[in-house]
C-alpha cells in the first residue's frame, strides 16, 4: 500500500486559505412545485467545469416534497432555503441575500445550462473588470424540440451601444433571460432587489432598472437551454401562462420606471410611447372580453401618457 502523500505546512496552509475563499458565483435556483425539473436543474450545475460557486435552491412553498427530495438526494452540494409561497422575485430576493459570492448566476426550476455555461461567463467578467452584468445566448426547447426564437427575440448588449438600442428593444419584451445572467451584488445595491408586487413580468422590471444606470454585457454563446416542459411532469404551470394581460405589468413597471426620474429625456420619450401602445393593447382585450370599464381605465392612462410624451 502506497503512503499518502505529505504536505508540506505551507501546502497545508494554501489549502486551508482556499476553503475559506468565498465562491466566485453564488448560483440562486428558486422553485416552487417543479419536481422533478428542478432536478435536472441542479443536475446541470453541478455538472458545470467551473467549479468555484455555491448553490442555493430557495423552495418557495412547494406542496410536492420537493425540497425533501432535494436535500436527500444533493446532500451538501445545495443550500436548501425554504419559506411560505411568495412568489418567484421574494424567492430570488432569499437567495441574494443568503448569497457569499460576489457574482449572483440565476437558473429558472425548469432551464438548464451547458456544462461550460460558467466557466465562459468567468472568463468574460476576469477580461473585462468593468462588467456588472453578463448575459448568454440561448437555445429554445419546446416539448423536447429545440425551437427557434423569433427575430424581436434576438439577443444583444448595451456595452458599446451608442443607438441605445438594448434599452428600446427591451421596453417591447424582456430580452434577457433570468438563467442566463450572471450580476454583481453591488447592482442590486443601487437597483433594488426583484419587485414582489409584481407576480410576472418581473424580470423585464428588474433589467429595465438596471440599464438606467449599468450597461449589459453579452456573450454571444448559447450557453443556457430555455425550456417548456410541465404537463404532466410537474405540478406547477408556467407563469406566463397563468395571468392574462402581461402587458398590465410591464405597464406598471414602465410607468414606475418614468416616475422615478431617472430616466433621460431620450429614455422617458421611449417609455412613454411604449406605455401608450401597451394601454390601447390591453384596453382592446378588455373588450373583448366584456370588460369596458376596465378598457375605460385603460384608454384614459393611454391618453394621460399621450399628454405627458407631447409635453417633453
Amino acid at each position: 500500500m502506497e503512503a499518502c502523500p505529505k504536505q508540506t505546512w505551507d501546502e497545508i496552509q494554501v489549502t486551508i486559505s482556499k476553503k475559506r475563499e468565498p465562491p466566485f458565483f453564488s448560483v440562486v435556483i428558486p422553485t416552487f412545485n417543479r419536481w422533478p425539473l428542478v432536478g435536472d436543474a441542479i443536475d446541470s450545475v453541478l455538472a458545470q467545469t467551473f467549479e468555484s460557486f455555491e448553490l442555493i435552491v430557495v423552495d418557495d412553498g412547494s406542496t410536492d416534497d420537493s425540497a425533501r427530495i432535494i436535500e436527500e438526494q444533493y446532500g451538501d452540494r445545495a443550500r436548501i432555503i425554504r419559506q411560505a409561497n411568495k412568489g418567484v422575485s421574494s424567492a430570488r430576493n432569499a437567495g441574494i441575500a443568503a448569497a457569499k459570492a460576489a457574482w449572483i448566476a440565476f437558473l429558472d426550476s425548469d432551464d438548464l445550462w451547458t456544462p461550460d455555461k460558467l466557466e465562459r461567463q468567468h472568463e468574460a467578467i476576469i477580461d473585462d473588470p468593468s462588467l456588472q452584468v453578463l448575459h448568454t445566448d440561448e437555445i429554445w426547447e419546446r416539448g423536447g424540440r429545440r425551437v427557434n426564437p423569433g427575430r424581436r427575440h434576438l439577443k444583444t448588449g448595451s456595452i458599446d451601444d451608442g443607438a441605445d438600442q438594448l434599452f428600446n428593444r427591451s421596453l417591447a419584451t424582456c430580452l434577457i433571460s433570468p438563467s442566463s445572467v450572471a450580476v454583481h451584488s453591488e447592482v442590486f445595491r443601487t437597483a433594488g432587489l426583484f419587485d414582489e408586487s409584481l407576480p410576472v413580468c418581473e424580470d423585464y422590471d428588474m433589467w429595465l432598472r438596471i440599464m438606467v444606470f449599468c450597461r449589459i454585457g453579452y456573450l454571444p454563446e448559447k450557453l443556457t437551454i430555455k425550456r417548456n416542459e410541465y404537463g404532466a411532469k410537474c405540478r406547477a404551470v408556467q407563469l406566463s401562462s397563468s395571468v392574462w394581460g402581461m402587458d398590465r405589468y410591464r405597464v406598471r413597471s414602465l410607468r414606475k420606471l418614468v416616475d422615478s426620474g431617472k430616466l433621460s429625456k431620450n429614455r422617458a420619450r421611449m417609455a412613454i410611447n411604449e406605455i401608450i401602445q401597451k394601454t390601447k393593447i390591453i384596453a382592446d382585450g378588455s373588450i373583448k372580453r366584456g370588460k369596458r370599464s376596465e378598457a375605460k381605465i385603460w384608454l384614459t392612462e393611454g391618453r394621460q401618457a399621450a399628454k405627458e410624451l407631447a409635453s417633453l
